[in-house]
C-alpha cells in the first residue's frame, strides 16, 4: 500500500511538472533506420552542402570533439579511410562538439586532416536527439536512413569495414 501511495505521489508531480513546462520533451537518439536529415550545413572550411548533396551517395557522418583521445584515434582512422576509397565515393562530414571553432581549426592544423567539419549546433543537435557521447558515427544512404550506427572508439578493422559504403559515382 505504502508503494502505491508513493507511486501516485510521484505521478502527481510529474503531471504538476508538466503542467507548469518545467518538463520537457527529451529527443529520441537516432538508431538505424530513422531518417537523419542533414539539410543545409556550412563547414568550418567555408562549404555550404545542401539536402542534394547528401542524396548523391551514402554519407560517413563522425560526431567527436578535439579534446576527446577516443576521438583522436578514430580521426586518425578516419584519415586513413579517406585515403583508401576512391575520391567522391561516399559523402564524409564530421561534427565537432567543441564550443570553439578556433580550438577545432587549431586541431585539424595540427594533426593535417582534410576532413569538412561542421560545428554542432541546436539543428543538428535536434536531428541526432540524445548522444551517448563521443566518437559517434552514423552512415546514412542516399536518402538519409541510418545504415549503420556506432558510438565510441570502432576497433581499426571495423573502422576500415566502412569503405563498404562507398561507391564509384554512377555506379
Amino acid at each position: 500500500m505504502l508503494l502505491i501511495h508513493r507511486l501516485v505521489r510521484s505521478l502527481q508531480q510529474l503531471l504538476l511538472l508538466i503542467s507548469f513546462g518545467l518538463v520537457s520533451q527529451v529527443a529520441q537518439a537516432i538508431e538505424v533506420g530513422d531518417y537523419l536529415p542533414l539539410g543545409t550545413v556550412q563547414t568550418i572550411q567555408g562549404q555550404t552542402f545542401d539536402q542534394s548533396h547528401w542524396n548523391q551517395k551514402n554519407t560517413l557522418v563522425h560526431v567527436w570533439a578535439t579534446w576527446c583521445g577516443f576521438c583522436h584515434k578514430q580521426n586518425a582512422n578516419l584519415n586513413q579511410l579517406i585515403k583508401k576509397i576512391p575520391p567522391g565515393s561516399m559523402n564524409i562530414v564530421t561534427i565537432s562538439v567543441d564550443k570553439k571553432v578556433e580550438k577545432v581549426h587549431e586541431y585539424l592544423e595540427k594533426h593535417r586532416y582534410p576532413f569538412d567539419v561542421v560545428m554542432m549546433d541546436a539543428k543538428l543537435s535536434a536531428a541526432i536527439g540524445k548522444r551517448r557521447g563521443v566518437p559517434e558515427l552514423y552512415i546514412l544512404d542516399r536518402q538519409g536512413r541510418v545504415i549503420q550506427k556506432d558510438y565510441g572508439l570502432m576497433v581499426d578493422v571495423d573502422f576500415f569495414e566502412l569503405s563498404k559504403y562507398s561507391k564509384v559515382s554512377g555506379k
